[in-house]
């Protein structure tokens, strides 16, 4: 038995194809390993002949045509029907696996008989993600947070998906992934998470016409996330666990259209429309322990919806959009090797004054100023304000367009500002270690960007960690220059340097090797760390045809010969 299948779902993929293909075909799992079989759902451009020439060049390509089924559903089904490998895994037209996906991927599933395995997705459609901060080799949906990873990028023993008969539904069906997905994760005795390898990379095309990416009405859309939210009320009891895995959701889909940006976008029928019938769906789909279970904000948003306070719904999203985080880093330096940071992040309003929460007779409430005049805030109390807030450091390898987590100890705690007002902050530190940050090995050549990310009272920020943020707090010593320390390490031997630079300040950490730095070295450090630049050299890239796209990345390689890849 082949180890694993990777099945394709295409419609009119064209060059895409050419793309997506070298990262699918040489994969350091040996050919006679694996197979890629790719399901033509009735193409009408070029697409069946680019498939057949691959599957004419290559021994372990598969190529079935079909008629147009509309959707990606039915192509995947038949490739699970199709597939001899012992594990599938699915991968969208535009999208590609890192070289030694599928070896990390199968040796995982293998080690621990998991059913299905969830590999680190990077790429432009896919921020980070704290699924992906550590390895995790058993959990199931009710110990780990699976419901924040709901695409179907990932890889299924495939006996599993035959024994529960988990299919995909075929046709024109919204949120089909999610509800393929929601099922297998209710039937998954063992789950495997890879977060220390970058697997799949999860691409916006520039022609915005990635798979299943069509409009649609609110009617239709909310319609198939009824079919969803009665999956996961079907496969479970009422109580805490049906309310966890229905609060996502809830959460996202659900309160997006009255929440900010888009209710302050849309205007006159077209709010209403949408409006009437996410609250429509909240009445009638959700038990009140979902609500209940959510932080204060947006619990409140929760309530104004239900009730019927449209209004104040746009209102809270226009307060709620100026809300900005602080953060504060009140000491930095190396020791043993390792770059410490101690933080402290809040949140600060619109007009500058802290998030608060004031004491009123016993009963914690939610700032009575963001609130004032808001119908049906009023005295809106926040009871358990340490319950829902997390949050930590991020490092982002902006070579690589990879995120990491480094070993963190913040802890959400109340600061008392005077008058029975306080605030809610994480505090602690942070040891960014770049012999083990990447995954458990050293960090790579290139930028490094230190970012703070939190969660707190129901607002969720990012932002980067900047040399004002250490000012406020700059003492005898402080590391407020522009670079401030370095440290050798690993082998071959890498230096990193910290620092604080680029237009905001930003603290950030390159990479390169000892002595000094060549030129080609110098361009690469000042591409990678300029968003726009790397953003542009990435569709410029993918604009190539194959050889060229072969012969950048070889130059690529050559500006940095300690990158490894």
């Amino acid at each position: 038995m082949l180890k694993v299948s990777i099945v394709v779902p295409v419609y009119n993929a064209g060059r895409y194809i050419d793309i997506c293909a070298p990262s699918l075909l040489h994969q350091t799992l040996r050919e006679d390993a694996y197979e890629i079989i790719y399901v033509d759902d009735g193409s009408t451009d070029d697409s069946p002949q680019r498939l057949d020439e691959l599957a004419d060049k290559h021994a372990h390509v598969r190529v079935v045509h079909q008629e147009n089924s509309g959707w990606p559903g039915k192509p995947r089904n038949v490739g699970v029907r199709e597939a001899r490998g012992e594990y599938v895994q699915f991968v969208d037209q535009d999208d590609e696996l890192t070289p030694a996906a599928l070896e990390h991927l199968h040796l995982l599933a293998t080690r621990n008989h998991s059913d299905i395995v969830l590999g680190k997705v990077i790429g432009t459609m896919q921020g980070p993600s704290n699924v992906f901060k550590r390895t995790v080799e058993r959990c199931t949906v009710e110990d780990a947070p699976l419901m924040e990873s709901l695409t179907p990028h990932k890889m299924f023993r495939r006996d599993f998906l035959l024994d529960h008969d988990l299919r995909f539904p075929e046709g024109p069906v919204r949120l089909e992934d999610q509800l393929f997905m929601v099922r297998a994760y209710l039937r998954a005795k063992t789950v495997s998470i890879l977060a220390h390898h970058p697997c799949y990379i999860w691409k916006r095309r520039d022609d915005g016409g990635n798979t299943s990416s069509r409009g649609t009405t609110p009617e239709d859309y909310y319609g198939h996330l009824r079919t969803v939210v009665e999956a996961i009320k079907q496969d479970t009891r009422s109580g805490p666990l049906q309310d966890h895995l229905l609060r996502r959701s809830y959460r996202v889909e659900l309160l997006r259209p009255v929440g900010e940006p888009r209710v302050l976008k849309r205007t006159g029928k077209n709010l209403e429309r949408h409006f009437d019938v996410v609250r429509g769906m909240a009445l009638e789909s959700y038990p009140p322990g979902v609500r209940d279970g959510l932080p204060a904000l947006t619990r409140l948003r929760a309530h104004l919806l239900e009730e019927g306070y449209l209004d104040s719904l746009v209102e809270l999203a226009r307060r709620i959009q100026g809300i900005r985080p602080e953060i504060t880093v009140d000491d930095i330096r190396w020791r043993d090797g390792k770059l410490h940071l101690t933080t402290t992040i809040g949140m600060r309003r619109a007009d500058g004054e802290p998030l608060t929460l004031v004491e009123r007779y016993g009963r914690l409430l939610l700032d009575p100023d963001l609130l004032a005049g808001i119908k049906g805030a009023e005295g809106w109390e926040a009871p358990h304000p340490l319950g829902h807030a997390h949050g930590e450091l991020l490092v982002h390898d902006t070579a690589q367009d990879l995120w990491w987590y480094p070993d963190a100890d913040l802890t959400p705690r109340t600061q008392p500002l005077g008058g029975g007002r306080h605030r809610v902050v994480l505090a602690g530190e942070t040891a960014i270690a770049p012999l083990v940050l990447a995954g458990g090995t050293p960090m790579g050549p290139g930028m490094h960007l230190v970012w703070a990310s939190a969660q707190l009272l129901g607002v969720g920020r990012r932002a980067r960690v900047t040399r004002d943020d250490a000012t406020r707090r700059a003492g005898p010593g402080f590391a407020t220059g522009l670079g401030f320390g370095s440290v050798q390490v690993g082998t071959p031997p890498r230096l990193v340097i910290s620092g604080w630079g680029g237009p905001t300040g930003q603290l950030r950490l390159s990479v390169r090797p000892p002595g000094r730095a060549t030129l080609p070295h110098r361009l690469l450090l000042h591409t990678t760390s300029a968003p726009h630049i790397r953003r542009a050299a990435r569709t410029a890239l993918d604009r190539l045809p194959p050889d060229m796209r072969r012969r950048a990345k070889k130059l690529a390689r050559r500006a940095d010969p300690w990158s490894g890849n």
